[in-house]
């Protein structure tokens, strides 16, 4: 077993099931004309940041900006902080402009627009700002039919210290949906609420070099992408039971799971005990919707990843999860100091609460792969 000297709860990464991952991506976003801008916030590596930009462009995406100065100083110059922006944080971005980053800005704020045109020029270069666009989720973003837009647009491209980019979008609604043909749709609005907004500056004579869009589900689904430069996937590199569950991956696609080691045996209550609980795995039960009997993560073999029947992690705490057990034989399977492995609803959460990955390869761990956390 290639796990034996490895503290659990551990981040298992196969390096082969996450390649075939990036390689598919790469092939789509070619085929559809457009560039991949990949997330970021999801891998939080340099090392597999490395690997998700060979064959292109270079350009990222980050959540924080803590993401944004490790890749930075990991040798990524092109960056999108895909987070509405806060004067506030500025002079973090000013610092990372002037020692060298095109990093590039959101914001679907007025207010903050207005509030970056009366700062002190005193900036390394103007701050790059793509206006974020509502595609359907209602999260954050303004439409492009409502009068803010180009109210915005005008104050960004008027300030000596502002340079409008262009637009911004993320279909996060694509999560919920039920079937493929589904997601196709929320694809192809999210690209039709997207260009709209693009052709609304043009039409105003407003510059709109940048059309950026994607989920990965968008992105793994969409038909047509005409009008979009770029599309920013990010959970695609892992994949994840969310992702199996609405159909934008196959089971062989998943790279990322937990190691975890069976600690107790509650016979009268009917569950196995494991190291890996809140922390280690999420409370997130994304994949709920579509397969409620994977609870906080799927039991898998640690060697093969191949499902234990009927066997998932049906309660947390912080340090420990509860596995119920229908089948006493599972008792007899799985004795204490067996480890097992977690198939994870959401690889972005789950990782957020490690400082690195085991790299899997062949059989055997090759390397660990450092992570950013933090803000």
């Amino acid at each position: 077993m290639p796990f034996n000297n490895l503290q659990t709860p551990a981040l298992i990464l196969d390096r082969a099931a996450m390649q075939r991952n990036l390689e598919a991506m790469h092939s789509r976003m070619q085929r559809l004309g457009v560039a991949l801008r990949p997330h970021l916030k999801t891998a939080k590596s340099a090392d597999i940041a490395r690997l998700v930009t060979q064959g292109q462009a270079g350009g990222v995406t980050v959540s924080t900006l803590a993401e944004a100065e490790y890749f930075h100083a990991s040798g990524f110059k092109d960056i999108l902080y895909a987070v509405g922006i806060l004067p506030a944080k500025l002079d973090r971005v000013d610092a990372l402009a002037k020692s060298g980053a095109d990093i590039k800005l959101v914001s679907d704020s007025l207010d903050t627009v207005k509030a970056i045109a009366e700062r002190s020029p005193d900036s390394a270069l103007p701050f790059k700002i793509l206006i974020e666009v509502d595609s359907g989720e209602g999260r954050a973003g303004v439409l492009a039919d409502d009068p803010v837009f180009l109210e915005m647009a005008r104050v960004i491209n008027d300030a000596s210290n502002m340079k409008l980019m262009g637009v911004m979008t993320h279909a996060g609604h694509s999560y919920g949906c039920e079937t493929v043909d589904a997601i196709k749709d929320v694809a192809a609005q999210e690209r039709e609420r997207i260009t709209s907004a693009a052709e609304r500056l043009r039409e105003n004579d407003l510059p709109c070099p940048i059309v950026s869009a994607g989920s990965t589900p968008t992105a793994v689904h969409a038909e047509n992408l005409d009008g979009v430069t770029e599309m920013r996937p990010g959970v695609f590199v892992f994949n994840d039971l969310k992702q199996l569950a609405v159909g934008s991956c196959a089971r062989e696609d998943l790279a990322l799971s937990v190691l975890a080691s069976v600690i107790g045996q509650n016979k009268h209550k009917g569950h196995l005990i494991l190291d890996s609980g809140a922390l280690a795995l999420s409370k997130d039960i994304s994949a709920h919707d579509e397969h409620p009997e994977v609870g906080y993560g799927e039991v898998c073999h640690a060697d093969t990843l191949e499902p234990f029947e009927g066997l998932y992690v049906g309660a947390v705490s912080q340090e420990h999860g509860i596995v119920p057990v229908d089948n006493p034989d599972a008792f007899d399977r799985l004795p204490v100091g067996t480890q097992v492995r977690i198939l994870p609803n959401h690889a972005c959460i789950t990782a957020a609460g490690y400082s690195h990955y085991e790299v899997l390869e062949n059989g055997r761990i090759t390397a660990q792969w450092d992570r950013v956390n933090g803000w």
